[in-house]
């Protein structure tokens, strides 16, 4: 009687899981179904500007170039809104700039993370020039960072919600360093790196920073704070000493709201022109701008930077020669693109693709990657190189950070631009692990076995024996050798001057072009068009080589908004972006050689 009960039990249950599963499948194919239909046959017709105040309010990682992941998953973990291209976002501002049918400009960059310093001073330039063109730009937020602030700067006037803050807090941070502990855990740490200010590796070697690491953040954080304090005090008609005197007295770190004092201090200082909450401010707006009556509410005369995208044309040309431009953006590895993964197998494939096509007659090499694999540069700097055989000029353009891996890529360029604050150097390789022999011994537990040469199956689990110990040192000793004469040909200097300014050390654009590692300070644009220039051309496209999502996600992106699925960002922040880049700088606790910089990445 039991048996029978439970046995029914389950027949029910079984049928209702296959009822659930069923209407779910029949909700989602009628949702795809409607999602096509609805695009097929309701076109929207484009948005009118006339009259109206553009919100820019971009919510997501700003970067060079979305990569998408090569497959879809459940629950639809995919970039959408979270990645925001900079060159999509410098034409909405141009376009902006030259649109005189516009009221004003509202911008909000509190939702939105940069990929590096160079990537926020490019569009706090772009916003300058917004605000040249004559037409009032108001910026309001809940809370501003160090990085928000620098946009908000820009505007005619800056507003801050009541209950928010200024949080203007500087450059830098802090990194765990784990030498006390292995040491009391009885691990041996083996470090082979080659380079004094190679400092990847530091965290498990010391407890504390080097003074050689501390030179070179320190050459690196303030040149670029003082660049960011610069155009903030300029924006403001204020001096930059007043923006140091907020964030060492008035902005507590990690304060997003709440910060009563700090804003009466931000106005004080003149950072903020006044606070609002969001009542009071779209009253503010009403009366500036008008009102309209929208879903049965007063509201301003406004269009999304979405809507108004959709009303631009596309930038094409009758010429049927171009410049291709590919990516090398995120940690570099051997296998496929990701967010923050540079992954040299898509790469490789996609520079061969650029200079297979007829039309193409230049290559621009967009570098943004602290590096990564030894491996995995050389395949892309093959493809480079073999580009250059076929006659082709390839040019390099290094954006917030292109270090180690990211030199390693760039050497055999024709020519190579950086912008005064990108990121670069590092020419050194980074190797250490540690081995457990005397963790083992000390919990009794012991290896033995039977091999048929001497280290064969041999693992950090093992005593580390001074013939191995050699093999090791040679093994990064030769590395490093390779990376120096890397350098050296493409740079067309002698090796020993590249020794003498490698040894792991990061520079700042503006020193690496005093020291010959890069040709001239321009942006992506500049690079464009001195390839152009190397290969004669006077009219030109250009042509972003990149990686197609896949069928699945495409489809997703397309039908998503009629549908009304939501899809979970994979890239909402900075901070998730570096840690898709240091997953790929994990391997340095292996035995394994890389070259990568650690300390190259900065967060606003």
């Amino acid at each position: 009687m039991v048996r029978r009960f439970f046995e029914s039990l389950g027949r029910l249950l079984a049928a209702i899981r296959r009822g659930t599963l069923n209407i779910l499948t029949l909700a989602v194919a009628v949702g795809i179904v409607s999602g096509i239909v609805s695009s097929v046959f309701n076109q929207p017709e484009l948005p009118e500007s006339d009259g109206k105040v553009l919100m820019i309010a971009p919510k997501g990682l700003i970067l060079d170039q979305e990569v998408f992941p090569d497959d879809l998953e459940f629950p639809f973990a995919m970039p959408d809104d979270a990645q925001i291209q900079t060159r999509d976002l410098v034409k909405l501002l141009r376009a902006a700039a030259d649109d005189s049918s516009l009221a004003a400009i509202s911008i909000d960059f509190s939702e939105a993370g940069f990929a590096g310093p160079t990537t926020a001073l490019q569009i706090a330039d772009e916003l300058a020039a917004l605000r040249g063109s004559g037409k009032p730009i108001i910026a309001f937020s809940r809370s501003l960072s160090s990085g928000s602030y620098l946009m908000a700067a820009q505007a005619d006037e800056v507003f801050v919600h009541t209950a928010g803050a200024v949080s203007i807090s500087g450059l830098g941070g802090y990194r765990d360093y784990t030498r006390d502990l292995t040491d009391k855990l009885r691990i041996n740490i083996h470090n082979y790196s080659q380079g004094l200010y190679k400092s990847a590796t530091e965290g498990l070697t010391r407890n504390s920073m080097s003074d050689a690491d501390r030179e070179q953040r320190e050459a690196l954080l303030v040149p670029i704070w003082e660049e960011m304090k610069a155009r903030m005090a300029k924006a403001r008609g204020i001096e930059p000493a007043v923006i140091q005197t907020l964030a060492d007295d008035f902005s507590v770190p990690l304060l997003g709201e709440a910060g009563y004092h700090n804003l009466a201090k931000a106005k004080e200082l003149g950072l903020i022109d006044g606070t609002f909450d969001f009542p009071a401010y779209r009253e503010y707006m009403m009366e500036r701008f008008g009102t309209i009556t929208d879903g049965g509410r007063d509201t301003y005369p406004h269009i999304s930077a979405d809507e108004y995208m959709s009303t631009l044309d596309d930038d094409v040309s009758d010429t049927d020669e171009s410049i291709a431009v590919v990516f090398v953006q995120g940690g570099i590895q051997e296998g496929p693109q990701g967010p923050g993964v540079a992954g040299a197998d898509d790469i490789a494939n996609l520079i061969r693709t650029a200079y297979s096509k007829e039309d193409t007659k230049a290559i621009v090499l967009r570098v943004n990657s602290p590096g990564g694999s030894i491996i995995a540069s050389e395949m892309i700097r093959d493809e480079v190189s073999a580009a250059q055989r076929k006659g082709l000029p390839v040019v390099v353009s290094m954006g917030d950070v292109a270090a180690s891996g990211g030199v390693w890529v760039s050497m055999s360029a024709d020519k190579i631009f950086a912008e005064p604050t990108t990121i670069s150097g590092s020419i050194g390789v980074a190797v250490a692990f540690p081995s457990f022999e005397r963790t083992f011994e000390w919990a009794g537990i012991n290896f033995d076995g039977y091999t048929t040469s001497e280290h064969a199956g041999w693992s950090p689990v093992n005593p580390m024996s001074e013939k191995l110990d050699g093999m090791f040192a040679r093994w990064a000793s030769t590395a490093y050798d390779r990376f120096i004469q890397l350098v050296a040909e493409g740079r067309d200097q002698d090796p020993d001057f590249i020794r003498s300014i490698a040894g792991g050390r990061v520079w700042i654009g503006q020193k690496a072009q005093e020291l010959g590692l890069v040709d001239e300070m321009g942006n992506m644009e500049v690079a464009i068009a001195a390839a152009a220039e190397l290969a004669g051309l006077e009219a030109y496209d250009v042509d972003y080589v990149v990686k197609a999502p896949s069928k699945a996600i495409m489809i997703l992106r397309e039908l998503q908004g009629g549908i009304g699925i939501t899809v979970k960002p994979l890239l909402g922040s900075y901070s998730e972006y570096m840690a898709q880049i240091f997953k790929v700088l994990e391997s340095v606790s292996e035995p394994r050689a890389t070259v990568l910089c650690t300390e190259c990445m900065v967060e606003l």
